[in-house]
């Protein structure tokens, strides 16, 4: 583990029927003609923190501020579909999370001074609780996928269980990233 390591803090979505209705509607996102860059079911994660490039020696130290959270085990129910920064000009689309968005904000709120203590940069955008499922490459076919998206703002996809909050590894590939847990923290019952 040499050099630099492309970082973040995330929960994973463990569950096989939210990741196939995930897929699914992405499949759906293709057939509007928008030119998309998907996100591998398996890669579909909801990201506390994202970090950059951090070095092997900072890990412990990460790790350490991520034992101090206070969190119980949650439900997040992943609910919707939108688009950042608009859906008229949107970059990046999004499942949405309705319950569960309180207990996120609160770890990213508790991670967020001890991050800084480290010397990461605060956030600048804030915290906005999401799941990435497609990237917007270019503005083809842009009012077929709002529509979409607006006909699906209520689309549910199920609930998971947010219970381990994770350190994960990105290598990025020419066919895509590759993701690793380097750290995970369950808090104690």
């Amino acid at each position: 583990m040499a050099g630099s390591i492309r970082s973040f803090l995330a929960f994973d979505i463990e569950s096989d029927t939210i990741l196939n209705r995930l897929a699914a509607v992405q499949n759906l996102l293709v057939q509007t003609g928008a030119d998309l860059k998907l996100v591998a079911p398996e890669n579909i994660h909801i990201t506390v923190r994202f970090l950059g490039n951090i070095t092997p020696a900072i890990i412990e130290k990460i790790f350490d501020g991520m034992k101090k959270v206070q969190f119980a085990p949650f439900n997040v129910r992943i609910n919707g579909l939108g688009a950042f920064p608009t859906l008229r000009y949107s970059r990046v689309v999004w499942a949405g999370i309705t319950e569960g968005a309180e207990q996120l904000k609160s770890v990213f709120n508790q991670l967020e001074p001890r991050l800084h203590r480290l010397g990461f940069t605060p956030d600048s955008k804030g915290f906005s609780p999401h799941l990435t499922i497609a990237r917007v490459k270019s503005g083809r076919n842009k009012a077929q996928l709002a529509e979409f998206i607006a006909e699906n703002v209520n689309y549910e996809f199920g609930i998971v269980k947010a219970d381990y909050l994770r350190l994960k590894k990105s290598d990025l590939t020419p066919k895509g990233p590759i993701y690793s847990t380097l750290k995970e923290f369950r808090p104690k019952l």
